[in-house]
């Protein structure tokens, strides 16, 4: 608990201040997009379209009401892009990296925001963690920036427009945010395999986790040394989890429109757009083709995979990979009568097993009720409405083209998932929340009849 300036009785906790940071970073944003100079020419956003705008690059989901191409001014995509940054890697992975600058202490308190804004549940090793995930995130970016701007001097005419592209693609395809400078998307590139490849690394090393990133640095780093390095019990749940549920998306993009979409496709072809198209639902939002074309049993399927989302402590939304894999483990562990859920010569925690439900059914609650309301005032199919509700509430950003026709009710629910995405569902629990307290008694215990 954080008490504000002396003689103010306001107290807040590190869940309420970090919402508040990035409400903050919404509010800038919202000002920074509405400055002439970021905006192309003759284009002029209306409010809830820039709210909506900022809304969607701070939690990178990518979802837009408007063309990013022909809104955005030169100067306006470096904003654009730095705003992404700071949404993707998260506020106090910058803040922590500005405090060391400024030679300012990190203390307890600064300590506890890291904590809940990377959802880590010690303090160990927390500061050295924030550098570690700044520099893997940066120099990634780099070498994507070089290795797609060198590639573009052959799709564009000048060398300052293919470096634009490739700066902004790898910005976007690192933090997952989904937006885009070429106006369609990866569309242009639908054929292009080495663009398709490389924004596939991209969004995979984004989306899987900042811990297991650090944690492969850490083994390589063992190897060349010769000493032992064990993975963590995290880093082996997520992998398997994230790489498990792309190649489930890959095999039922295959299955369900091999007579479909893919029905004229080559096998080179089929390949890289049933990979491509689950790769991206893990919280990526490009797209090599328009996914209405797709079947509505694929389409189903992926926003399935959108409402699981990217891993814990990435740049992803959704339920998150981990929560996925408990609750796996934890019905099949039940369903086999057994009383704890093993793993890796590891028993999962209960209270890690009891807040992977908690956020499932939230988050179940959530979009079924975004999807009713927007099933209720917005006059589209229930599959495109439930597509751009998994869509922002797993900051994915792939979507049927409703967002721009959404109705101003429409773009709130839309903007309300997207800042629950980024925020995570135990950071919107616990706005409200006060000081935990031990409870001193407890009440006899009666079982109850359930299912």
């Amino acid at each position: 608990m954080f008490t504000h300036k002396k003689g103010l009785n306001i107290r807040l906790t590190s869940v309420q201040m970090i919402v508040l940071f990035y409400l903050g970073a919404v509010f800038t944003a919202t000002i920074l997009f509405r400055l002439p100079i970021v905006q192309k020419p003759g284009v002029e956003l209306s409010l809830i379209d820039t709210i909506f705008t900022a809304v969607s690059a701070v939690s990178v989901t990518g979802l837009t009401v408007v063309s990013t191409a022909d809104t955005f001014s030169v100067p306006g995509t470096f904003i654009l892009a730095f705003v992404l940054q700071f949404g993707g890697i998260g506020i106090m992975t910058l803040g922590t990296f500005i405090w060391l600058i400024l030679g300012k202490r990190i203390g307890l308190r600064e300590r506890h925001l890291i904590m809940t804004d990377q959802n880590r549940a010690t303090f160990s090793g927390l500061v050295i963690l924030m550098k570690e995930i700044l520099k893997l995130i940066l120099f990634i970016e780099l070498i994507g920036t070089i290795i797609l701007g060198v590639y573009y001097l052959t799709y564009f005419s000048t060398w300052q427009e293919a470096f634009l592209q490739g700066f902004f693609a790898a910005v976007s395809a690192t933090t997952n945010a989904g937006f885009d400078i070429t106006g369609e998307s990866l569309v242009p590139f639908a054929n292009d395999y080495f663009v398709q490849s490389v924004n596939i690394v991209l969004l995979t090393l984004g989306a899987i986790g900042f811990p297991v990133l650090v944690e492969v640095k850490d083994f390589i780093k063992a190897k060349r040394n010769k000493k032992k390095f064990g993975f963590s019990l995290f880093t082996k749940i997520t992998t398997i989890t994230f790489f498990s549920l792309i190649f489930f998306g890959m095999f039922f993009i295959l299955l369900f429109d091999w007579s479909n979409f893919l029905l004229d496709k080559s096998w080179h072809e089929k390949f890289f757009y049933s990979l491509f198209q689950s790769v991206t639902t893990r919280n990526g939002g490009l797209a090599t083709m328009d996914v209405s074309e797709f079947s509505v049993a694929t389409q189903l399927m992926l926003s399935f995979l959108m409402f699981v989302g990217a891993s814990p402590s990435s740049v992803g939304g959704g339920i998150r990979t981990t929560t996925f894999a408990i609750i796996l483990l934890a019905i099949f562990s039940f369903a086999r009568g057994k009383q704890s859920v093993k793993i890796f010569h590891r028993e999962l925690d209960q209270e890690d097993i009891l807040k992977s439900f908690v956020v499932i059914c939230v988050a179940t609650f959530i979009c079924g009720l975004s999807i009713i309301i927007l099933a209720a005032y917005e006059p589209f199919p229930l599959m495109h409405i439930i597509f751009e509700v998994t869509s922002a509430f797993g900051t994915t950003g792939l979507s049927m083209g409703i967002t721009p026709e959404l109705s101003v009710l429409g773009k709130q629910v839309i903007i309300i998932l997207m800042f629950i995405g980024r925020i995570g569902i135990f950071s919107f629990l616990f706005i409200m929340r006060g000081t935990e307290t031990t409870e001193r008694y407890h009440y006899p215990k009666e079982k109850v009849i359930i299912g």
